[in-house]
């Protein structure tokens, strides 16, 4: 049995709103963005929509208007994400 695609902004919903800072400053870590504790909440933002276009780019991801279908294996080593995931 494959996996669905995974849609972020579901991801993001899952996560909730009080979380969603710490989740996005995790996932630019895991993706190898430097200082992204230190970063100011819309500059996280900014950085996360630009990293998920590079997963788009990378075919790991499908831009949707303004959200993204990851594949379903594109976040499996993302431990922040795998409570969410399922």
């Amino acid at each position: 049995m494959t996996a669905a695609p995974l849609r972020w902004r579901h991801l993001e919903t899952q996560v909730g709103l009080d979380h969603l800072p710490a989740f996005h400053r995790a996932f630019l870590t895991w993706r190898g963005v430097e200082g992204a504790a230190a970063m100011p909440l819309r500059r996280v933002q900014q950085r996360v929509e630009a990293e998920l276009n590079r997963m788009v780019q990378a075919g790991q991801a499908a831009r949707d208007g303004d959200d993204w279908t990851l594949a379903p294996d594109a976040l499996a080593s993302f431990d922040a994400a795998q409570p969410y995931l399922g």
